[in-house]
C-alpha cells in the first residue's frame, strides 16, 4: 500500500481535528470522508441568536492533490442554500479566503468559522447576488 501524500496526511490529520474539536454546530460525515478523502461533507447549524438560527446546512469541501497550498472549493449543497449576499443560489460561496486571500495556515475549521461568522453577521435575508439554478 502507498504511504499517504503531503496532501493525504494533512486532510487526514484535519479530519482528525474536526472531529474531536468542531466549531459550535459544525458535523462532518466521516464515515463518507473516510471512503472520500479529497471530498467531504460537513453539516453546518444556524447560530443561536441570527437570521439562520435553527436552519441546517450542508456544506461539500473538494481538496485539489495541491491542498493546502489550494483552497479547497467550498459550497453549499442540498435543499437549504442560505440565502445571502455573498452566497449564490447555486451554493457557491464569495469569501476572500476561499480565493486570493488562501493561506496554507488555514484549514478546514477556520474555513468553517469564517462561513458561520459571514451568515452570522448578516442583518437582512436577501441575496443581491442571485442567479438562477439549472
Amino acid at each position: 500500500m502507498a504511504s499517504p501524500s503531503p496532501s493525504e496526511r494533512r486532510l487526514q490529520k484535519e479530519l482528525s481535528s474536526l472531529m474531536k474539536d468542531p466549531p459550535p454546530g459544525v458535523s462532518v460525515d466521516a464515515n463518507a470522508v473516510y471512503q472520500h478523502l479529497n471530498l467531504w461533507n460537513v453539516h453546518m447549524k444556524g447560530a443561536d441568536g441570527t437570521l439562520y438560527q435553527g436552519e441546517d446546512f450542508q456544506l461539500q469541501f473538494r481538496f485539489s492533490s495541491k491542498y493546502p497550498f489550494d483552497s479547497p472549493e467550498v459550497t453549499f449543497v442540498g435543499d437549504n442554500i442560505p440565502i445571502h449576499p455573498h452566497v449564490y443560489s447555486n451554493g457557491h460561496i464569495c469569501l476572500s479566503i476561499l480565493t486570493d486571500d488562501w493561506s496554507p495556515a488555514l484549514s478546514v475549521q477556520s474555513v468553517c468559522l469564517s462561513i458561520i461568522s459571514m451568515l452570522s453577521s448578516c442583518k437582512e435575508k436577501a441575496s443581491t447576488l442571485s442567479i438562477e439554478k439549472h
